[in-house]
């Protein structure tokens, strides 16, 4: 079976589907479909194949246009619409005082659609004769809806189970996450061709022995044609190709069994990494507490559902989140490089920007008391100043001496 596969994967050189690591996308993380949406079916009998030319069974999918369908439908809204007016009937009687509308007839009605199975009645424990018409129409609406709603649940299931063996198989690969459709359909492809071998006919024969003498190690190619032409020989090579060809397809299955399987890992790992980084979003939060700064609930329910939650188109098609819708929005839609060069800066030097944060604050914290000092200062030193009209009288009278004073005539007086 090693020597089997090597050969397939060496007709998929670049096309392997193994999975070595698990890869996780953000983008893919959350909103993955599950494997539980498309599920292969349990019976044994094998659906038609994609590469015969037979055509598939669609026919279910005319079930909720068939005339049966249609009457019940036209039924159901005729219904409603003889209750809308029934009920607008009501309320006319109720205002104008006039007899009330006759029920009788609709709760006969419902219990004989609910007797036939028709109609599915409320659980509760109210009879009909004491439904209002309000409660009728009520009660219609929700069968009708309840129809649609398995039709819309059923369809899927039912067309899946309608297409080839093929096709469910690239379905359910797709829904665990698979991408590598191309080399999933060179396996299948391979695989029918494989299945499609005769082991009645001599040329097919050749290569089923072939295939199978490789797959299970046989020997060297020399030694595997060698084995082939003495079976040739003694006429027992068609008996050999009947014995390997049920092992061969056998063989075969295994390997696409393994690349689902390996799919359906890789799938799980997502989800659990999915898992793992909303919990470890959710308890990075749940302290109240980032780098420093208390959280109130609103900023903590913000970044937890900006985190987790993929609510926004992105530019790739799938959704994002919001960091993600952020980083493409002002970088392509509405450019604000310097918030991203500022967010990139943060991510790639968390510590160095941190550490420029604080020094800018530091810096900008003495600046505001310099300025503080100085304008007290200043209201210091005008608050000490005398006014200049009151200065010379006070540095007049704190000088003032006695004047000296003389006699008159004593100048002249003789002595």
């Amino acid at each position: 079976m090693d020597e089997l596969e090597k050969m397939l994967e060496k007709d998929q050189v670049q096309d392997s589907t193994k999975v070595e690591q698990i890869d996780v996308n953000i983008d893919e993380m959350f909103g993955m479909p599950g494997a539980e949406s498309v599920m292969l079916p349990a019976d044994e009998e094998k659906p038609k194949s994609m590469f015969s030319k037979e055509s598939v069974d669609t026919t279910f999918l005319d079930k909720t246009t068939s005339k049966e369908e249609v009457a019940k439908k036209e039924e159901v809204e005729e219904t409603i619409a003889e209750l809308d007016s029934l009920i607008s009937q009501e309320e006319d009687t109720g205002n104008k005082g006039r007899p009330k509308v006759d029920k009788s007839g609709l709760a006969e009605l419902a219990s004989k659609m609910i007797e036939e199975g028709t109609l599915i009645p409320f659980d509760d424990d109210k009879s009909l004769e004491d439904y209002t018409t309000k409660d009728f129409r009520e009660l219609f609406e929700a069968n009708f809806q309840e129809r649609e709603n398995a039709i819309r649940e059923n369809t899927p299931k039912e067309f899946f189970q309608a297409l080839p063996e093929e096709l469910q198989i690239a379905a359910k690969y797709v829904a665990d996450g698979g991408t590598d459709l191309k080399g999933l359909f060179r396996t299948l492809a391979y695989v029918e061709e494989m299945r499609d071998l005769d082991p009645n006919d001599e040329n097919d024969q050749i290569v089923i022995a072939r295939q199978y003498l490789h797959a299970t190690n046989f020997g060297t190619p020399e030694e595997v044609e060698s084995e082939i032409e003495d079976w040739m020989d003694m006429g027992r090579l068609e008996k050999k190709a009947q014995q390997f060809k049920p092992k061969l397809d056998k063989m075969q299955e295994s390997i696409i069994e393994r690349q689902l399987a390996e799919q359906e890992i890789k799938r799980e790992q997502q989800a659990d990494a999915a898992k793992q980084y909303q919990d470890n979003v959710y308890n990075t939060l749940s302290t109240g507490e980032l780098g420093g700064i208390k959280l109130d609930r609103k900023v903590q329910g913000l970044l937890f559902s900006g985190l987790v939650q993929p609510n926004y188109p992105s530019i790739s098609g799938k959704p994002t989140n919001l960091l993600g819708h952020l980083l493409e929005k002002y970088q392509f839609v509405e450019p604000r490089h310097d918030l991203i060069a500022e967010a990139l800066w943060l991510l790639a030097d968390p510590d160095g920007y941190k550490s420029k944060m604080r020094d800018q604050g530091s810096r900008q914290a003495t600046e505001k008391a310099v300025r503080q000092l100085k304008t007290e200062q200043g209201r210091r030193i005008s608050s000490s100043v005398v006014e200049p009209d009151e200065a010379p009288r006070r540095t007049q009278s704190s000088s003032m001496k006695p004047q000296r004073t003389i006699s008159r005539g004593s100048f002249f007086k003789r002595g």
